[in-house]
């Protein structure tokens, strides 16, 4: 799967995969995830988040944390409903990114002797940030790109529980099934209960 073993990719010495979850719905944060992969040992199953069960998601979570430097951004619904989803994603992706380069060993990091050494590889086919590393975008990264799978697969996990805990609080909606997207069960609560205190305002309009 991992495309960046090719040749056009060696000069690097630090390669970062990026993806996001929660774009799409109705309520809640968007999550970004990045990550770092040294060790590609992994017993569980790594693929797009969207095409592996919930158990196994959480079992490769696991495995890549223990295996891999992980940064998360989470942008709530009120910054969303301030800027766009679209500016949210990339501070989440830009957060995570930042996150991520505190946890490398100042030793690895030491060896990194230029920005121009570091490589985003974001899931899609756009990204803005002011970050100085090099950029590349992949459509289709999390099912051709090792370190985008895992990031993919720590974002969809990290949000699936915040709207687990989200589902506790507001029971009514039935956010631990559907995590926010425009269900048409979820559409026939906002209509019965009126939107939440997560929901985004700027998304009820316009889908609802």
């Amino acid at each position: 799967m991992e495309i960046t073993h090719s040749d056009a990719f060696t000069s690097f010495k630090l390669l970062i995969g990026i993806d996001e979850a929660g774009r799409g719905p109705l309520a809640g944060p968007v999550v970004a995830a990045a990550v770092a992969v040294l060790d590609y040992s992994f017993k569980s199953k790594i693929a797009d988040s969207k095409t592996i069960t919930a158990k196994q998601r959480e079992q490769a979570f696991l495995e890549i944390f223990e295996k891999g430097y992980v940064g998360l951004g989470i942008i709530n619904e009120a910054v969303i409903d301030q800027v766009n989803i679209l500016e949210a994603t990339y501070v989440a992706m830009a957060t995570a990114v930042r996150q991520l380069l505190t946890k490398i060993p100042g030793e690895m990091l030491s060896e990194i002797d230029a920005p121009q050494k570091i490589c985003m590889l974001v899931d899609g086919n756009r990204f803005k940030s002011d970050l100085p590393y090099v950029c590349k975008t992949i459509v289709g990264g999390d099912r051709k790109s090792f370190s985008i799978a895992c990031a993919s697969i720590i974002a969809k996990v990290t949000r699936d529980r915040i709207l687990a805990t989200y589902d506790k609080v507001f029971p009514q909606y039935g956010f631990k099934k559907h995590k926010g997207y425009p269900t048409a069960e979820h559409r026939k609560a906002i209509k019965t209960f009126g939107p939440s205190l997560i929901h985004r305002k700027s998304f009820q309009m316009q889908t609802v």
